[in-house]
C-alpha cells in the first residue's frame, strides 16, 4: 500500500488551486465559489473553537442536501471534529437515537428536520444550528450563545483586513487510522449500526474516483447531487470527489422527484451522472419507454439493414434525457432491473453498475462502461481485494468478502457486531451473495440474509423472482416474502397508469393474476408464487432506495 496523504490537506489544496471557481450552487438558489466556502469554513471554525468544541468532538448533520449542510461537513473534518452525517429521511426517534448514541455535542438541521425533532429527546446535546443561516434553534451553554451572537466580531478581530488564500489552513489529521465519519446504516433489517470511516477510506475512495474519472472530469465540470450527502454513496462520488477535484456541484435542495430531475438534467448537463436504479428506470420507463414501444419501432428494430441506425438514433435521445453532456452513467446502490440493462445494452448506451457498501465508504467494484460485463457490477476497485467464499467461485454463489484501505475501523459501541463482519484477516464479509467470472467480474445473487428456503432445501432468491416480476404488465415494484412454506408476491401497480386506462380494482387483479401465471411458466416448481397482494402505496424504502423487507415479512 502506497503512502496515504492527509485528506483535510487534500480538501485545503483544492480550496487554495479553485479560489476563483464556481463550487456548490442550490438548483435555482445561491451559489457559492471555493473562497466563500472558506469563509464560511472559517466562521464555522470560529463558531466551534468559542463554543468549547475539542478535536475529536462529534457534530452531526442532518437535512436535505444543501450548500450550507456541504460547507457544515467540511468545517467539521477540517477542525478535526468527527461528523455524524443522519439521514433527513430518518424519522425524529432514529435522529434522537443517532444524536445520543453519537455523543455529539452539535447539531446541524435543515428546515423539514427542525419542525420534526424534540430537543428534549437529546438531553447531552449542547447547541442545534439552522441551515441555512447557521442561526442557533437551540443553545444550551453561555460559550455557545456568545460566540454565535458575536461571531461577526469575533471574525473581524481575526481578520481586520482581509480574508485570503493565505490564511487556509487546517488540522492534519495525525494518522490515517484517525476517525473522521460516524456514518449510521439504514439497513433493511432494522435498528442502525454507526459505521466507523477512518480518513484513509474517505481518501482510498478519492483515490480509486481520480484514477477512473480523473482524467476525463476536469475542473470546473458540472455535476448533479442527486442522493443523499448522509448516504456515503452521494458522498464519496457527487460531492468528496468533485469538491477535491475542482468540480462544480449542484443541489436539488428539495424533493427530487422526476419532474425536478428531468429539469435539472437539461439546465445543467452534468459530466457525469451517479444514481440508484430506481432513479434510472423510472426516467427510461417515462421518458423513452412509450416513444419505441409501438408496432412501427418494433418492426424497424427486427429489420437488420436499418434496426442499427435506429438504436444509435434511440441512444441520442436517452442520452438528451440525461442533459447530452455526459460521459456516463453509474448505477450503485441495488441491482438493476434486467429489462431496463437489456434495453440499455442493445442501444449501446454508456452506462455501467457499481458496487459497495457503507462499511467501504463506499465503493468495492466498478467497471468502466467500455469494459463493463452486463449483469456484473464490476471488479474489484483500486485498493481493494474481492473474493467469494464458494467451493467454486465462478459458478456457485457464496459470500462476497473484500479487504483494503476502503474497509471501516468497526461499529461505534459495537465490538460484537465489528467481529461478525470483520475476521481476524481484515476481510469485510459483505453479507451479499454472488459469483464471480475469469476476468474478476463479479456477479450478484442475493443478500444471504434474505435468501429463502424452498419446501426441499432449495435456495430461493426473491430478488431474481422480483426482478421478473418487475418487468410485467403495469408493475412498479414488488417483494417475494414466504408464508406457510408458500411464496406470496406483494405488488404495487402503476397506480397513474390504471387511473389513466379506467382501471377498476377488479381489472387491476386480473391483471396480476394474468402476471402470476405468466411468471410461474418460466419458473422452477420450488419458486412458483401462490398468490399476488396489491399495495396500492408505494413500499418504504432505505436512502439507497432498497425496500424495507423487514417491515413487509
Amino acid at each position: 500500500m502506497e503512502h496515504i496523504p492527509s485528506f483535510n490537506a487534500l480538501i485545503q489544496k483544492s480550496i487554495i488551486d479553485n479560489w476563483d471557481r464556481d463550487a456548490l450552487t442550490d438548483f435555482k438558489g445561491q451559489t457559492l465559489q471555493f473562497h466563500d466556502v472558506a469563509r464560511k469554513i472559517e466562521k464555522l471554525h470560529i463558531l466551534f473553537e468559542n463554543s468549547g468544541i475539542q478535536k475529536g468532538d462529534k457534530i452531526a448533520l442532518c437535512g436535505r442536501n444543501s450548500s450550507q449542510w456541504a460547507v457544515a461537513f467540511l468545517a467539521t473534518l477540517t477542525y478535526g471534529a468527527i461528523a455524524v452525517p443522519i439521514l433527513h429521511e430518518f424519522n425524529a426517534e432514529q435522529v434522537h437515537n443517532i444524536v445520543n448514541h453519537s455523543e455529539a455535542r452539535l447539531l446541524f438541521v435543515g428546515d423539514h428536520v427542525a419542525t420534526i425533532i424534540d430537543p428534549q429527546a437529546m438531553p447531552t446535546l449542547e447547541g442545534i444550528i439552522n441551515n441555512p443561516d447557521y442561526s442557533l434553534m437551540l443553545s444550551r451553554t453561555d460559550k455557545l450563545t456568545y460566540a454565535r451572537e458575536h461571531l461577526n466580531e469575533l471574525y473581524g478581530k481575526k481578520f481586520p483586513k482581509y480574508f485570503r488564500k493565505e490564511h487556509v489552513s487546517y488540522y492534519i489529521e495525525q494518522s490515517p487510522e484517525e476517525l473522521a465519519v460516524i456514518n449510521y446504516t439504514s439497513g433493511t433489517t432494522g435498528f442502525s449500526k454507526g459505521v466507523m470511516l477512518p480518513y484513509r477510506a474517505l481518501w482510498s475512495n478519492y483515490d480509486f474516483a481520480i484514477s477512473v474519472l480523473g482524467n476525463i472530469i476536469k475542473a470546473g465540470d458540472k455535476v448533479i447531487s442527486m442522493l443523499p450527502m448522509a448516504h456515503m454513496y452521494g458522498m464519496a462520488f457527487e460531492f468528496i470527489f468533485e469538491f477535491l477535484h475542482g468540480c462544480h456541484v449542484y443541489y436539488l435542495n428539495r424533493v427530487p422527484s422526476p419532474a425536478i430531475i428531468a429539469q435539472a438534467l437539461q439546465e445543467v448537463k452534468p459530466k457525469i451522472v451517479i444514481a440508484v436504479p430506481l432513479i434510472i428506470e423510472k426516467i427510461i420507463r417515462k421518458k423513452v419507454f412509450p416513444k419505441i414501444q409501438n408496432n412501427r419501432m418494433r418492426l424497424l428494430l427486427q429489420m437488420p439493414v436499418i434496426s442499427k441506425k435506429v438504436r444509435e438514433m434511440i441512444c441520442q435521445e436517452v442520452l438528451k434525457a440525461f442533459g447530452g453532456n455526459m460521459y456516463e452513467v453509474i448505477i450503485g446502490g441495488a441491482a438493476l432491473n434486467q429489462e431496463v440493462e437489456h434495453f440499455l445494452k442493445r442501444i449501446d448506451f454508456p452506462y455501467t453498475v457499481g458496487y459497495g457498501a457503507t462499511e467501504c465508504a463506499p465503493i468495492i467494484c466498478y467497471r468502466d462502461y467500455k469494459t463493463f460485463a452486463p449483469g456484473s457490477c464490476g471488479c474489484a476497485a483500486l485498493h481493494q481485494e474481492v473474493k467469494i467464499v464458494s467451493p467454486d467461485p465462478r459458478r456457485i454463489p457464496g459470500e462476497i468478502l473484500t479487504k483494503g484501505p476502503n474497509v471501516m475501523l468497526g461499529y461505534y459501541k459495537n465490538p460484537e457486531a465489528t467481529a461478525e463482519t470483520i475476521d481476524r484477516d481484515g476481510w469485510y464479509h459483505t453479507g451479499d451473495l454472488g459469483t464471480m467470472d475469469a476476468d474478476g467480474n463479479v456477479f450478484i445473487n442475493g443478500r444471504s440474509k434474505n435468501m429463502l428456503l424452498g419446501p426441499n432445501g432449495q435456495n430461493i432468491y426473491p430478488e431474481e423472482i422480483e426482478d421478473k416480476l418487475n418487468s410485467m404488465t403495469m408493475v412498479v415494484e414488488s417483494i417475494v416474502v414466504q408464508r406457510d412454506n408458500k411464496l406470496v408476491a406483494l405488488v404495487h401497480p402503476d397506480m397513474d397508469e390504471a387511473n389513466n386506462m379506467g382501471f377498476s380494482e377488479e381489472d387491476l387483479k386480473n391483471i396480476m393474476e394474468q402476471n402470476r401465471n405468466g411468471l410461474n411458466e418460466i419458473l422452477p416448481a420450488y419458486e412458483k408464487i401462490s398468490e399476488i397482494e396489491i399495495h396500492e402505496e408505494e413500499f418504504e424504502k432505505t436512502p439507497k432506495k432498497s425496500i424495507k423487507r423487514y417491515l413487509y415479512k
